[in-house]
This record gives C-alpha cells, structure tokens and sequence, in this order.
C-alpha cells in the first residue's frame, strides 16, 4: 500500500535568480506536488523559504531529500511531517461554558449550588438533557481493531483518529465528542463497557471496530440503551454513498430499480450499503467477497453474509467482482486497492457508475476509466466526488440529539441520505458534482433537519422539555 506524505521543508537558498526555480522543478521531476510557498526571511545574500509539499508515496522522500541536498546553492535547514505537527500535544481539549471568576460563582456552578441541580434531575431523569452536557454531548468509541485501512492496531494507535472525529463533530455539528478508546475487545466487553458510560451521552459513535463483531455490538446496545447507538462505518459509508449514487444515477439517466449493482467488500460497510440500497427501492444487487459472489445456494457461516446470501444475488451468479461486473450499471468498492482495470469497467454497461471507495488506493485508478465511466467516485479527497462520511454523521447525530431520540433508525438514514442528495441541484449536477463539499455550511444543518423531522415521524424522538424549564424554576 502506497501511503501519502505531507512535509514541510524549510531551506536558505543563495539569494540569485533562478535558485528557487530550480528547486520547484526538482519538486516536479521526483512526483511532488506543491502547496504553499512562505517566505520565512530574507537578506542581500540568502533567503530562507518553507515549502509545503504532498507525495503521493513517502518512499519518495528520499529522493527529493536527495536531489535538493546535491544542489549548491540550497542548505535543507529541517523537514518536518506536516501531519504529526498538527498532532503535537492531541486536536481536542476540555473547556468551561461557565466562567469561575470569584467564590460565588464557584459556589453557584459547584457545591452548594449544584446540589439543587442534582436534586432536581433525581426526581426529573429527564431534565439531564437540560442541565447538563449530555443534551449536546456523543462518545465515540472504538477498541481498535479496525482502524482506517490498517487494521487491529490497538486502541492507543486509535486515539488519533478518535480525537479527528471529534473535532469533525464540534467543526461541522458544534458537538461535544468524547473519544473512549477501549482496552477490551470481545463483543460483551464493549457492550459492557459502552453501557456502563451511556449515562453521561445523548449518543454513542461506534467507530473502527471489526466486522463482524460490530454487527453484534451495535444491535445489543441498541436495544439495551434508550440513546441512539450508530456504528458510522457502517451506516455514514451507506448514507454518502446513497447520497452519491441517487445523483449519479440522474447524470447517466438510469432508474435506481432498474439498476444492476456489483458491490465489493461484505465488511461493516458493505452489509449496510446493501441494506440501504435496497431500502432506496434497488432491487438488484451482488455482493461479493474475498470469495467471490454470495449466493444463497453457497450460504456463508457469518450471519452477516447469510443475510446477503439471503436477499440479494437472486440469480445465484458465482464469480470474482471481475467476473461479475459484466453488464452491471454500478460497482461500490469498500474492499481493497485495484482490484479492477479498464478492460473490467468496460465490460460494464453504457456510462457506468463506478465508486471505488478504497482508502488510500482505489479499487480501479480512476485515470484509467476517465472516458468511459458516465460517474467517478473515490474515498479520496484530491479526486472529484468524495464519498466521506463527514458528510452525514455531524448532521444526523446533530438531528438526534435535537430531538433526544431514543435510537437511529433506516427511516433517518434514509431521510439524511436524500437530504445530502438534495443539496446539489438539479441544474448543478455533472459527473464531477455528484456531492456537496463537506465544507458547504448548509449540509449538516440540512441533515439535521431532515432526521430530525423523520424520528418525529417514526416515533423515536422525545420532546421531553417543553415547559420543563419553566418547572424547574418553580422548583427552586
């Protein structure tokens, strides 16, 4: 697996015409692409600039490092990875809403004063939504064993990606998200732990943990906890890439019922695109995985797989995604890099949607298929289309909470899925302009809205503060 390398590079180049023109086309000659030029300082004989610099493969840097050592007039002062900077001392802190500038206000937001708080929500559970963190508050958990596109590497080594998450949600959502990353990893110790913690949250992100436990783990917390319980590699994956392909299917102009879809990977998110996709109204579907095809006269012993083997694949067609792509409208790729070449994709039907969500390499390079796909999607964010699940999750836990919902269901899934849809415009839409950026500011409230009107219409929202405050107040 290629892996990709932010640096910076700071260097003292002599100060004469020419110098950096130089060095900017040895960037070019060793495959780097290059992003901001500072000037850092400058005088009559040198000048000292930082470079910030993206490689398509770290194994790269020593080339560059190299070349620009052996020019005479540049000194290589430091290199600096760009992206353990931005992780010195974590991405998130804790901070106060309620200011203790003096005793009394000490003793208004600690004890005495607290203690009336408490009294009062022992005898009104509900109005912990209220008066405290958890009307606005989500833990994302995870133990590790199924981070990014690396694997079981630990809960340690997830906490960076846990502390990313949360700074999506509070960016995008203006959330509170709590990273707990655990040190136990059988299903029942999850399920133990995340229960024993559900009291201080009004949800929980389950977030990296491996199929197929997570199945397990998210259906029991489900049930047990009366907060919602969402598992965003499985369902956030399913709701940006249904949101994706409802729009890329008006750019080809094919029917969502009438479409052959080829889905690879049945991993977390391959189950729950499937899922999705058909409570969409798709109606054909294989999905296939290290095996090949799932069939139902082939049934798998996961129980994941034998839902699939159960409710899709009705023609029983064995095969490797190669051999099963023929004549299909769509691939979904959540599975492994270039799986695929240009030869498979034109095997498929007219204009076909392709979205290789492979993370950091895509199941087929999408240079390859330029010309002849009708829609390109990627995971990646330098490609057009990005399938990311910042997309969803911030404005669907946004939607949850505005409305202290007792659980996630399809319904909100679905009604968030076109929603996001809906953001890009009919006459907006092209095969590069299938998704909203993640940086457009109407796209979680947007989300949110539409959750929050379909849990009110499914039964699974509470109002449970109307006219509580006023009630409160009577109290004291």
């Amino acid at each position: 697996m290629s892996m990709p390398l932010n640096i910076n590079i700071r260097l003292r180049l002599n100060n004469q015409p020419g110098t950096l023109a130089r060095v900017l086309t040895i960037v070019a000659k060793e495959k780097g692409s290059l992003g901001a030029i500072e000037l850092v300082s400058a005088s009559p004989s040198y000048i000292i600039r930082d470079l910030m610099i993206r490689l398509r493969d770290r194994r790269h840097l020593g080339d560059i490092i190299g070349a620009l050592d052996a020019l005479p007039d540049v000194e290589i002062i430091h290199v600096a990875d760009r992206v353990v900077m931005k992780h010195l001392g974590g991405k998130i802190e804790v901070s106060s809403t309620r200011p203790i500038q003096n005793w009394e206000d000490l003793a208004l937001v600690y004890t005495p004063g607290v203690a009336g708080v408490s009294e009062a929500i022992a005898q009104d559970p509900d109005m912990v939504y209220k008066l405290t963190m958890k009307g606005n508050s989500v833990a994302i958990v995870t133990d590790g064993s199924a981070i990014l596109g690396l694997g079981n590497l630990g809960p340690a080594a997830a906490l960076p990606v846990m502390e990313g998450k949360a700074v999506l949600f509070k960016r995008f959502a203006n959330i509170n998200a709590f990273p707990l990353c655990l040190d136990v990893h059988e299903p029942e110790q999850i399920i133990e732990a995340v229960a024993a913690i559900a009291p201080s949250f009004g949800g929980i992100n389950l977030e990296d943990i491996a199929a197929p436990k997570c199945f397990e783990i998210e259906e029991k917390l489900a049930n047990m906890l009366d907060i919602p319980v969402f598992h965003d590699d499985q369902h956030g994956t399913a709701i940006v890439t249904l949101a994706g392909l409802l729009n890329a299917l008006k750019v080809v102009n094919k029917n969502i019922q009438d479409v052959q879809v080829v889905i690879s990977g049945a991993g977390a998110a391959g189950v729950a695109i499937t899922r999705l996709l058909q409570k969409a109204g798709v109606k054909h579907i294989i999905v296939c995985d290290r095996k090949g095809a799932i069939a139902r006269d082939n049934m798998p012993t996961v129980n994941s797989k034998k839902w699939i083997a159960e409710n899709t694949n009705e023609e029983c067609r064995h095969g490797s995604p190669k051999e099963v792509l023929t004549g299909a409208d769509v691939f979904v790729g959540v599975s492994a890099p270039r799986l695929l070449n240009r030869d498979d994709i034109m095997k498929m039907a007219e204009r076909p949607v392709v979205f290789a969500l492979a993370n950091p390499d895509p199941e087929v390079e999408p240079e390859e298929i330029f010309d002849i796909a009708g829609v390109i999607a990627t995971g990646r964010s330098d490609y057009p289309n990005q399938i990311n699940n910042a997309l969803a999750f911030p404005g669907l836990f946004r939607g949850a909470l505005n409305c202290h919902a007792r659980t996630i269901n399809d319904e909100m899934c679905l009604a968030a899925a076109y929603a996001l849809a809906g953001i890009v415009k009919d006459e907006q839409l092209t095969a590069d302009n299938i998704i909203p950026s993640i940086f457009n500011d109407v796209v979680a409230p947007t989300v949110a809205k539409a959750v929050e009107k379909a849990a009110e219409q499914t039964g699974v929202s509470r109002s449970i503060l109307n006219g509580k405050e006023k009630e409160f107040d009577s109290l004291l």
